[in-house]
């Protein structure tokens, strides 16, 4: 099973006013904007949205805008040209100024609101209002949707300013936590997990906000100091940024009748979702309620699949909300996010996540996410018993769905023929006593080796001659199973594209944006290199430098192994 994705080529273009000429707004032009409203954009105090399924928001501009670094790959996918990411119109526009906009690119962009649920649990007390009707896009403004090179994308400012959901913050991102989620996003894409995408990077020359962060080398738990930090603004890039969270706020709203068009845009929202990201697997000839029940099972064939796809490489969500939940099936929203090293079913890298968001309870999380999802379409076959029953099946199978999932990922992480649950037991045992790397075990595995001190690679303790005995016993059971009348160089091929050998190492990390804060983006440009290729040999000097156990310096240091959500 191959995880790695190609770029497809297509026709390439080289202006600004090309690309403008591409934009196609389905959302604004079939959705419902906030009546209350301003039509100029000019909103961007904190306030209570009771209805539309957007609000019209004009980003604030970078101070001095500076290109740090954009994805060539994305840019070749998309059909653009490297030179636009230099374009003056086009930095101008991705770090908030429509100002040089024309028709038919609008120059306001738009924010959106969503509900908060945790583990299925309803909450309104984290708006300043405590209604709910307070939460939703904080520093995140859509500023363009349109088709290029035969598929719709939206591009999102993060960090774009204030709008009505900023809950009296100031909307900006600080070049931190903008250097992170952009390269985080160009490595899962790399690796084949499901994701938005990224495509520029501007940070301020001029511009700072002070932040809560971690002195040098502190291994405090929360944040020690407070820091002046240069803004900046990505641009990440989906099908749409529709989330669960927002199906559940107008699911709320038609539950208590909130308004006269609570029920209506409750439908509104959900046959938008169907347009914007299942349009070409499910039928639109059939009857709505039918189509509601494709919805269900196909996006639990996806969330199960990307929660798969997490675990197959070390990702940990961190803060897996159903306002971070992409309706869409796709990771979404890099903030407390970390990558587990050494192994640990418990590794949860935000200080405030707690253990039900940690790494092996992610399909949990998962599910009751979908629990929410489930719900809100629940309110939309109220009448038709049938329909609900078939629904109701669907949401009662998740969990042996996101199991099916996950016992197909680690049998292809393992390369064997079929699921084996007390081999893998055994090994989650191992890997635990052993502090194994996750990364780099599995992909020194994939060399199919005999003999246990080849797997000491990635070790991070010394093991007694008992463990020895026990691993060399476990890797002989596996042996007989994964060569058992099969090609043993193509089983070692296919774990190598499951395996990725390259992975996220928030200590290689750190250095690439300190250094980007000195206006130093070498580095950033270097790691993007080596992460959009983490499955292939790289150099000996990348192996050097990349492929390493995390140094002792960095275990339990403030920024590196954990963090708070501050960005």
């Amino acid at each position: 099973m191959s995880y790695i994705s190609k770029p497809s080529a297509g026709p390439c273009l080289t202006t600004f006013d090309e690309f403008v000429q591409l934009a196609d707004y389905s959302l604004l032009n079939t959705l419902n904007a906030d009546p209350d409203a301003t039509g100029d954009g000019d909103d961007r105090h904190a306030r209570q949205v009771f209805s539309g399924h957007y609000v019209p928001v004009a980003p604030t501009p970078l101070a001095e805008p500076e290109y740090v670094t954009h994805s060539s790959t994305f840019f070749n996918e998309l059909g653009l040209s490297d030179e636009l990411a230099l374009d003056a119109k086009f930095r101008q526009v991705f770090s908030g100024d429509l100002s040089a906009v024309h028709e038919p690119m609008r120059q306001v962009g738009w924010a959106t609101g969503y509900a908060l649920s945790i583990y299925g649990t309803e909450y309104t007390q984290q708006c300043p209002f405590g209604t709910g009707n307070g939460y939703g896009d904080g520093r995140a403004i859509s500023v363009f949707e349109g088709v290029l090179n035969g598929k719709r994308w939206e591009m999102q400012l993060k960090g774009g300013g204030s709008t009505p959901y900023c809950r009296g913050a100031d909307g900006r991102a600080v070049l931190r936590s903008s250097v992170r989620e952009f390269l985080a996003q160009e490595y899962m894409h790399s690796s084949g997990v499901p994701t938005s995408r990224s495509l520029t990077l501007y940070v301020s020359k001029s511009e700072t906000v002070t932040r809560p962060w971690y002195s040098q080398d502190s291994h405090a738990t929360d944040p020690d100091i407070m820091v002046d930090n240069p803004v900046a603004v990505s641009t990440r890039v989906a099908p749409s940024f529709l989330r669960v969270g927002q199906l559940e706020l107008f699911a709320r709203r038609a539950c208590i009748n909130a308004h006269p068009k609570a029920s209506e845009e409750l439908r509104m929202i959900v046959s938008h979702l169907i347009d914007r990201e299942y349009k070409s697997e499910i039928d639109q000839d059939l009857a709505f309620a039918d189509q509601l029940i494709e919805l269900a099972m196909l996006f639990r064939q996806r969330l199960t699949s990307l929660v798969a796809n997490w675990q197959r490489v070390g990702y940990c969500q961190g803060n897996f909300n159903s306002d971070n939940c992409a309706a869409g099936g796709f990771t979404l929203d890099y903030g407390p996010f970390g990558f587990c090293e050494i192994f640990d079913p418990g590794f949860q890298p935000w200080t405030g996540g707690g253990e039900h968001f940690s790494f092996f309870n992610q399909p949990i999380a998962a599910e009751a996410n979908y629990h929410m999802f489930w719900k809100a379409l629940r309110i939309l076959l109220a009448g038709e018993p049938e329909a609900l029953e078939y629904i109701d099946q669907v949401r009662h199978g998740f969990a042996e769905s996101m199991q099916k999932e996950m016992r197909k990922m680690w049998t292809a992480k393992l390369g064997l023929p079929e699921y084996n649950p007390k081999l893998f037991n055994t090994l989650m045992q191992l890997m635990t006593a052993s502090d194994v790397d996750y990364t780099i075990f599995f992909r020194e595995l994939s060399h199919i080796p005999e003999d246990v001190s080849s797997l000491k690679k990635s070790f991070y303790v010394k093991t007694s001659q008992q463990l020895d005995e026990q691993w060399q016993a476990w890797l002989k059971d596996w042996r007989d199973l994964v060569i058992k009348d099969r090609n043993l160089a193509e089983i070692s091929a296919s774990m190598k594209q499951t395996n990725p050998k390259y992975a996220w190492r928030e200590w290689l990390i750190v250095p690439a944006y300190q250094k980007a804060i000195l206006g130093d983006y070498a580095l950033i440009r270097e790691l993007q290199e080596v992460l959009s290729a983490p499955y292939e040999e790289q150099s000996q000097d990348v192996e050097d430098k990349y492929y390493r156990l995390r140094p002792r310096a960095f275990f339990n240091v403030g920024g590196v192994s954990h963090y708070s959500c501050s960005s």
